[in-house]
């Protein structure tokens, strides 16, 4: 197995190191954050339904909790408009993304052309939920919220699987704030 890097993308706890020294960022919060970023992480798009349209975001955080039931958790910023629909309607999405889907994961990170709430130009499908999944991705999760955990900026989101599919393709990884891939 090789791993290769594809491109350099801060995403969420593994922002770039802060060169400022008037920042307002503890140092502790900057330790953890470069610790962060030294752990391997698959990078998923997690989407919801709300009836002004879908929301989703860029999340580096997806375990699997247990197989029986099949259970997962999602971590989420208390801020999201994304977060926000998954609490309110209790279910979600996720795209795990491949190496071909590197824009993606900026443009629902904010960091590239926003994604209109219809997705018209986002190559998608609708889950079984009525929830967008991303088109050729490496696997597809459908989702009813069972549990939700409040952990300091985040909200601990736990999910028990209702469909899982795997898809073909090498998996998106984020690393030393970098984007990598297998091979």
């Amino acid at each position: 197995m090789e791993v290769l890097q594809t491109s350099a993308l801060p995403l969420g706890y593994v922002a770039a190191p802060i060169s400022n020294p008037d920042s307002k960022i503890p140092s502790m919060t900057q330790d953890f954050r470069d610790a962060m970023a030294k752990l391997a992480a698959g990078i998923v798009v997690v989407s919801a339904r709300t009836p002004e349209g879908f929301r989703a975001l860029t999340a580096s955080t997806l375990v699997s909790v247990s197989a029986e039931p099949p259970l997962v958790l999602v971590g989420l910023e208390h801020e999201s408009l994304t977060r926000a629909a998954v609490v309110e309607t209790r279910q979600f999405n996720v795209s795990v993304l491949t190496r071909a889907q590197e824009f993606l994961a900026e443009r629902f990170a904010g960091r590239a052309p926003g994604v209109d709430p219809r997705w018209k130009d986002v190559p998608h499908h609708l889950g079984a939920n009525g929830i967008p999944l991303i088109d050729d991705c490496a696997a597809w999760l459908e989702c009813d919220v069972t549990q939700v955990h409040s952990a300091g900026d985040h909200d601990v989101c736990i999910g028990e699987v209702r469909v899982a599919r795997a898809g073909k393709g090498n998996p998106l990884i984020l690393w030393d704030r970098n984007f990598w891939t297998l091979r």
